[in-house]
């Protein structure tokens, strides 16, 4: 009777463990839930310094690299040595997976890390081969070569012996046009696309555009227009661009609503479309250009018209 007495006044460690384990898993389930609130309810501020940057060294060492090859005296950056153009782009291989990680951390969702980081890799790794064989192709502009025709049509190619060096030159090229920016653009709109998916407010005050996102709309899209005729990826941008409204319309049955980042990406990505539609329909009826890209998606490349009716009058 005693000892019955004694186990019920001093109960084991075993009933005590449990007694004190049931607090501390309340304590972090709440915990637990209270984080996954504070995430659904995050809203980040517009991150001015980042897209500014972006914009900024997309503007100046994506766009401005082929121009500063053929500003730059020729002197200065002999033709077996690399250009200023490729020194521009071995800064932006760096520059943009850096700008794009930082824009992945000030994410206030949870985004797939593994994802990201296999994006990253592979975009350097894109950017990298496109840098090699884009050098190699704009240095043959001061050997005559012509970016409105093919490979095998260029004169200073065409007559290449052995004929096997034109095979050589053709691969180079598809390095440069298709696995290069294969491998560079489809990690880049991806990643864009994963962070804009977690661009959404439950706010529906939060989602508006500061001016100073409006501001970088124009210069922005104007970039990405550059980018989709370029690279020649519109299949790749349409896509993105279709699943990033898809995302609206389905997480707006949610009463979720963009962000001021995620309204940046979507009036930016709106305006290329619309730029590249202007585009095509200039140069709709150009004989030449019709003949360099036929089929059913026609979207002229800029150094392409440019060698054709620009550098070609002087």
């Amino acid at each position: 009777m005693e000892a019955a007495a004694r186990r019920r006044q001093h109960p084991g460690p075993g009933a005590a463990g449990g007694a004190g384990a049931q607090p501390g898993a309340s304590f972090l389930q709440a915990r637990h839930s209270s984080v996954k609130a504070d995430e659904a309810a995050g809203t980040a501020p517009f991150h001015f310094d980042l897209w500014f940057y972006f914009t900024l060294q997309n503007w100046v060492l994506d766009f401005g690299r082929p121009i500063a090859m053929l500003v730059f005296p020729l002197e200065w950056f002999p033709l077996n040595k690399p250009s200023v153009g490729d020194y521009f782009h071995m800064a932006y291989n760096i520059i943009t997976p850096f700008l794009l990680l930082k824009l992945i951390e000030r994410s206030p969702r949870t985004l797939p890390r593994s994802m990201i980081y296999v994006s990253i890799i592979t975009f350097v790794m894109g950017a990298s081969i496109h840098l090699v064989g884009d050098s190699v192709n704009h240095r043959l502009l001061f050997s005559g070569y012509q970016h409105h025709l093919s490979v095998r049509e260029n004169p200073i190619i065409k007559n290449l012996k052995p004929e096997t060096l034109i095979d050589s030159f053709e691969l180079l090229y598809y390095y440069d046009e298709y696995l290069g920016h294969s491998m560079w653009y489809i990690p880049f709109f991806l990643i864009l696309f994963i962070y804009f998916s977690g661009c959404f407010t439950p706010t529906k005050a939060e989602s508006s555009a500061p001016g100073v996102a409006l501001l970088l709309v124009m210069p922005s899209g104007l970039y990405y227009w550059y980018l989709v005729t370029e690279g020649q990826i519109f299949i790749l941008f349409i896509f993105t661009f279709f699943a990033m409204l898809a995302l609206v319309l389905h997480q707006k049955r949610k009463r979720l609503f963009l962000d001021s980042n995620g309204l940046f990406l979507f009036y930016s990505f709106a305006l290329t479309l619309l730029l590249v539609a202007l585009w095509v329909a200039w140069l709709w009826n150009d004989p030449v250009l019709r003949k360099k890209y036929p089929g059913v998606i026609y979207v002229p490349e800029p150094w392409a018209f440019y060698t054709l009716h620009v550098s070609s009058r002087h």
